[in-house]
């Protein structure tokens, strides 16, 4: 699956939101706790957190979704 291509409306650097609907899809996102959870974890790399929100790069997001 080329993700360059799925994921091409997307920003290069998406909100937490933008990650969690990514992960799952737009009628059913990915929870809130288990996205906390990868970024926690650092599952997500280059992860960056502006003020209370997090901004993560949409290549970190691809990396995970190729490796897992």
């Amino acid at each position: 699956m080329n993700f360059n291509e799925l994921f091409a409306d997307y920003p290069d650097v998406v909100s937490f939101k933008d990650m969690r609907v990514m992960l799952g899809g737009k009628n059913k996102p990915l929870g809130r706790t288990t996205a906390y959870k990868l970024l926690k974890e650092n599952k997500i790399k280059n992860i960056r957190k502006i003020g209370r929100e997090y901004r993560i790069p949409k290549n970190s997001i691809i990396n995970y979704l190729l490796n897992n």
